[in-house]
């Protein structure tokens, strides 16, 4: 599987905020894109995964088959609102997904075990700390399976070992010939992933 943007623009309200961006990702490789607020990084996700079109330039997917025939089909979304309802459960939100989306590698219970959620999964989304729902919000990760993951800020919230539990995770999904392309300001822990920096003037 091949991830590839050539020669892709953005724009959020109106006004240009990044031009020109080309890059692939090949199966089993991340990508971290970095740079200041305001540099079009959540954008480009968005872009990534089929929520805004792209102004110029254009993004494709190799290798994906029948299954993944393009990229938003092939990806999972983590942007800072976590996707998930506040009235719901954290186990009827993942419920919904694996509905929506399709049955993952992992149960609901395995997904929730995995993050260390499994004895609150019967409470409301809405009454769990800021760490928690997303660590719920990872757990939608596993319990429904997609390639490629997009992920903005992914590590908002998480305390040190939650950082590090996810970490990885995202190394099992790298090894099982999985995409990752992030957008942070801190560091993940993906050691020899290509880098993109944006809103850096020479």
């Amino acid at each position: 599987m091949r991830l590839a943007a050539e020669d892709l623009s953005g724009e959020r309200g109106g006004e240009r905020i990044f031009s020109g961006l080309s890059f692939t990702v090949e199966g089993g490789r991340a990508l971290i894109v970095t740079g200041p607020n305001g540099a079009g990084k959540s954008t480009l996700l968005r872009v990534l995964a089929g929520l805004l079109r792209p102004v110029e330039g254009h993004v494709s997917l190799a290798g994906g088959g029948t299954e993944w025939p393009d990229l938003p089909a092939a990806a999972h979304y983590l942007g800072h609102l976590n996707a998930m309802k506040n009235t719901l459960t954290v186990e009827e939100n993942l419920d919904f997904w694996r509905r929506f989306l399709g049955a993952g590698k992992a149960t609901v219970e395995e997904a929730l075990e995995t993050v260390g959620l499994l004895d609150i999964g019967h409470l409301p989304f809405g009454y769990l700390s800021t760490g928690q729902r997303r660590r719920a919000a990872i757990a939608r990760l596993l319990a429904t399976h997609r390639p490629i993951w997009l992920l903005d800020e992914p590590t908002a919230g998480l305390d040190r070992a939650s950082e590090a539990r996810f970490a990885e995770l995202m190394h099992a999904h790298l090894r099982a010939g999985g995409i990752i392309v992030a957008a942070t300001h801190l560091p993940l822990g993906l050691e020899g992933a290509a880098e993109l920096p944006m809103g850096v003037r020479g």
